[in-house]
This record gives structure tokens, sequence and C-alpha cells, in this order.
């Protein structure tokens, strides 16, 4: 047997070396991109991570039962930070950089307004999951809604309507009180609808007053407020600051109930309010794991089996958004950014955790509203208002 010379098996080596990494590469190439932008630090990070887990979990379970298009989902996540501008950087990293076909996440309205942008500027389809200002979808400017831009939950002028109308018909409130985080869209945004709908409905708004998030003292505001002596206080705000505002006011001695809105739902709101300050307070929420279906109920086993806890409406709603786009990937049959775009907008009978559900032709969800009630510190599941 002759030998190989030197040179000649150097020259062997290099060319299954590179013929070694390039079949890698091709096997890598067969994975569907997807980017998964959540709030994953920062002042709003129990929605991000929450909202996160619950999308890694569906991604978990596509690929377990296949993939999609034949194909693996490989995850490719970021941190916004809960900041707009960063929410803008990390969308541009993982549809320029990383390349992904299409993205999920974004739980605050201000951070999915700024990653909309990004998405439309490329053309790259973007479901958000808890972000439920309407400028998110509709260009405010041209009044058009965004070709690319859509969402897993309802928005503002549903979520305020059933808030306000809850106030009037079940907690019988004549007249109420609000309190604005001015420096937020998504509380901004709850306002207007709430008092529209409330002093529609018959009733008066007595008091309007403003903080800033991360203020530390309410009582200069609130005893304002209780001067007005109102039968409702409505803070459309996020837990934060929402559990300081009411202990403060039940410190204050104002006793009335206090409504709010889904950036309620935290396990940090309990510890910041405390569980007998939050007796008589209600808010609207997306999802509760006592608003039993057949899909919720699969879900909460999958989640509690992934993660040792109970998921929270954040969790589904990351799950729900992970599942919506991937549905559209299938119906769409490719992973062509405009053929995704048209399956996303033409999206008709989808399960979700909470039921079925639809998208608008605003490309919002048409899906019901589910009242919550603080009881000693616990969520407790009231009703669900169908659109």
């Amino acid at each position: 047997m002759k030998k190989i010379p030197k040179k000649g098996y150097l020259l062997f080596l290099f060319i299954l070396t590179l013929t070694f990494i390039s079949g890698c590469g091709n096997s890598a190439s067969q994975d569907i991109k997807i980017g998964m932008v959540y709030e994953l630090t920062g002042n709003t990070a129990t929605y991000g991570v929450a909202a996160a887990n619950g999308a890694k979990l569906a991604f978990k379970e596509i690929n377990a039962s296949g993939g999609v298009l034949g194909k693996q989902i490989q995850i490719i996540t970021a941190d916004n930070k809960g900041e707009p501008s960063e929410s803008a950087n990390a969308m541009t990293k993982v549809i320029t950089q990383d390349k992904v076909v299409a993205v999920t996440g974004f739980t605050v309205s201000s951070c999915g307004i700024a990653g909309s942008a990004v998405a439309e500027d490329n053309k790259i389809p973007f479901v958000a999951a808890a972000t439920v200002n309407p400028k998110v979808t509709v260009d405010t400017n041209t009044g058009k809604v965004k070709n690319y831009t859509f969402r897993a939950c309802f928005i503002d002028s549903f979520q305020g309507t059933v808030g306000a109308n809850f106030a009037l018909n079940s907690l019988k409130a004549k007249n109420a009180a609000i309190i604005t985080d001015s420096s937020s869209d998504y509380s901004k945004g709850l306002t207007q609808v709430f008092k529209e709908a409330f002093t529609k409905g018959g009733g008066q708004i007595v008091s309007e007053e403003a903080y800033l998030q991360k203020d530390q003292d309410f009582k200069p505001v609130l005893t304002k407020i209780k001067a007005q002596n109102p039968n409702l206080l409505y803070i459309p705000g996020y837990y934060e600051d929402v559990g300081k505002i009411i202990k403060q006011a039940r410190e204050l001695g104002i006793s009335v109930p206090i409504l709010g809105s889904d950036a309620w739902d935290s396990p940090k709101l309990s510890e910041l309010g405390g569980a007998e300050a939050l007796n008589h307070t209600y808010f609207t929420n997306f999802y509760s794991v006592e608003d039993k279906n057949p899909a919720s109920n699969a879900f909460v086993e999958a989640y509690q089996k992934e993660y040792g806890q109970l998921p929270d409406s954040m969790a589904a709603m990351g799950y729900d958004a992970a599942y919506l786009l991937v549905d559209a990937i299938k119906r769409a049959n490719s992973t062509d950014s405009a053929k995704i775009r048209e399956a996303l907008a033409s999206t008709a009978n989808f399960k979700s955790v909470s039921g079925d559900m639809k998208l608008s032709d605003t490309h919002d969800a048409l899906r019901g509203v589910v009242i919550i009630e603080m009881k000693d510190g616990k969520q407790t599941y009231k009703e669900t208002v169908k659109p």
C-alpha cells in the first residue's frame, strides 16, 4: 500500500474539515428561527419572565410534536429591559443580525409600540403577547392598520369598557375617582376609555389625579381624592405603583372598592399592598386558571410540570402568542414573511387558553375579559365577559 504524501494528507484533512463544517451549517440552517423579545429585566420583569416561560413551553411542545414544516424551531431570545429604546434595539438585533423569520413577545405597550416600528420597517411578522394599547397595531399618524403587527390580547377599548360596566352594574358605583400614570401610554389609554364608558353609562368622574412611575409618596394625591368622597377608585397602572397606592389609600381611610386592569397581575402586588388592604379590589385580566376549558386545563398541567407553579395571565399570553404565530406559519406553509402575514390576518378559529378567539380587522384578538377579585391576597375568578 502506497503512503499518502504529507502534503496530500493535510489537504485531505482540510477538505474533510470543510465538509464537516459545511454539513453542520446546513443542519443548523434547517431550523426555523423565531425571535422572542420580552421584559426579562427592569421594573416589569415579572410580566416578561412569566410570558417568556409560557412561550418557551409552547415552542418546546411544538418541537416535541415534530416542529413546524418539518423543521425545529430555534428561539432567539432578547431582553428589551422594559424600555422603548431597548425594545427597538432588541428587535433590530434579532431581525437584522439573527435573521429570524418572525418575532413574538412584549408585555408593555410602550415597548410594543417601539418594537412594532422596527418590525414594520423590516417587513417581519410580529405577534405581541400582552400589549393592549391600540397604537401597537394601528399607526395613529395615518389611522392605518400596521401590515406586519398582530397581537394575542384584547385592547384597551374593550378592557376599559368592561371595567366601566363592571363598576356601574356590579359594584353599583355612581361616581369614581381616577389615578393615572402620566408616563405610561397604557395607563393614559385605559383612563380615557374607562372615563368615556363610565360617564356614558350614567356615572360621574369626581376626581382625576396623576403620578409618575417610581413615585413613592401618593398620600397628597389620595388626600385630594378622599375629599371628593368617591364610590370607587380606578387605577389602570402597573403593579409596582398600584400596590403602594392601595396600601397608602387604605392607611388614609379610603375604604371604597378599587378597580384596575391587567397590569395588576403579579404575585408582588400582594407583597407591596398587603393582603388585607387588597380586599375589595378588582381588576380586568386576560386569563384565570379558574376559568376552566380543555385548552386551559392542558396548559395549566403542562406549565406546572415544567415550572413547578401555576401559570399567571402573562404566562398564558406568552403561550398563546407563540402558538398563534406557529399556527400562521403552518397555514402559510412557508416561512416567507408576506405569506405568514397573510395567514395571521386571516386567523378566525384559534384555540386560545381562554377559549376560541379570532383576529379583528385591526389585527387585535377578540377574546373574553376575565374579572378577578382579590380576597386575602389571593386572586379569585368572578366572571368572563365575552366580546
